[in-house]
């Protein structure tokens, strides 16, 4: 009996597909109704626009490394959001781009800590600081992973910076710079008008040196008006774009007095909290991918320009005497003690960059290849001493 009775209630086998469909069609013809009564809603968004301002002149080869960061970032966003990258003084000066992002005056800002260095000297460690056995790609990587970002963000918290910062670039040694005449001898430094900024300041004139801390695009009015009688800035392409060949004919390479440096790409801390995380991503990482791309384009642009300074106006290009280096680094010795002693921060972050180049660089030094030797060879020609 309870067989049959099992039998007699449950649905037939063709009827169960059967009803399936129908409740498969009541429900689309609700969903259908309740779709046609509904208003139409966009799904398109506005991007999140992001004024970004330089520390760069409108030549400067610096706003086309800027204008590569901002070009991955505005093509990886996918149309959600979009840096409009102003040059300087756009809307504040160079000097002042940290200071206006920190306040909400721009949303972020392309330059380098060196230039808010009169804030905290300890802004130079993180680029143009003094020698710390690293060279400026092994520095990055202290920032990276060494525990320099942390560092960098006590150092935002404790002189109130509300910024969110990244560092991309790493800079090849900086020369010596621009004179009237050849510098044999660091001697001749004493007295001498000179252009530069941050701690290669403090260091110039503790050699001696008559020091005015300017942006470049004020280098060249000053040298024509006798404000200053030599320079450093950057690079031979940004040097070349400034007009330097047409003032001054001698042009010394190399120097201990900004052998590291990298540009700083900060976003105001309020403005970066709105962004979404995916985004963030992309503002962070495409700092790392804007770092090579920098390089390549520096390697290509400041090999070729200087080649043109030699052999078409006529720069004579002198390596920077061993001699002059040799007291740079004794005017850093003294001059790092005297920071380290009056800030205990100073020395922390020097300490930490110096335990990581003692490792990292003797690894370095250790392995590499001796590539001097090995262009000489090929080329057969000897490199300036």
């Amino acid at each position: 009996m309870n067989d049959s009775i099992h039998t007699s209630d449950a649905p037939s086998a063709e009827a169960k597909p059967a009803r399936r469909r129908f409740l498969r069609a009541a429900v689309g013809g609700v969903a259908g109704a309740a779709a046609m009564t509904a208003p139409m809603v966009s799904v398109a968004q506005s991007p999140i626009v992001l004024k970004m301002q330089g520390a760069w002149g409108a030549k400067d080869i610096f706003n086309e490394m800027a204008e590569e960061y901002v070009k991955r970032v505005n093509e990886m966003a996918g149309g959600r959001l979009r840096i409009d990258y102003l040059i300087a003084g756009a809307v504040v000066k160079p000097f002042e781009v940290m200071d206006a992002t920190s306040k909400g005056v721009l949303d972020a800002s392309h330059g380098v800590p060196v230039y808010w260095y009169g804030k905290s000297k300890v802004a130079s460690l993180f680029g143009s600081g003094p020698i710390n056995g690293c060279d400026a790609h092994q520095t990055l990587a202290w920032i990276h992973r060494g525990g320099g970002m942390q560092l960098y963000n006590e150092l935002l918290q404790k002189i109130n910076l509300d910024v969110v910062g990244f560092f991309a670039m790493p800079m090849p040694t900086q020369p010596l710079g621009w004179f009237k005449k050849p510098i044999k001898d660091a001697s001749e430094l004493k007295g001498l008008k000179y252009r530069t900024v941050g701690l290669a300041a403090d260091l110039f004139q503790a050699m001696g040196s008559r020091v005015t801390q300017l942006p470049g695009g004020e280098i060249m009015p000053a040298l024509e008006k006798g404000v200053i009688d030599g320079f450093e800035f950057n690079n031979p392409t940004s040097d070349m774009r400034f007009g330097a060949q047409d003032v001054l004919k001698n042009y010394m390479m190399g120097s201990y007095h900004q052998a590291m440096e990298f540009f700083e790409i900060a976003f105001n801390k309020k403005k970066w909290a709105t962004i979404p995380k995916d985004l963030q991503a992309i503002l962070q990482y495409a700092a790392e991918a804007a770092s090579s791309a920098n390089w390549w384009t520096a390697m290509d642009n400041y090999s070729r320009d200087l080649e043109e300074l030699r052999t078409k106006h006529k720069v004579n290009v002198i390596r920077t005497p061993k001699s002059v280096m040799a007291e740079q680094l004794k005017a850093w010795d003294v001059l790092t003690k005297k920071l380290s002693d009056e800030d205990p921060f100073f020395a922390k972050v020097v300490e930490s960059q110096r335990a990581w180049a003692k490792r990292v660089a003797y690894y370095m030094f250790v392995n590499e290849a001796d590539y001097r030797l090995g262009y000489e060879h090929i080329f057969k020609t000897k490199l300036p001493a």
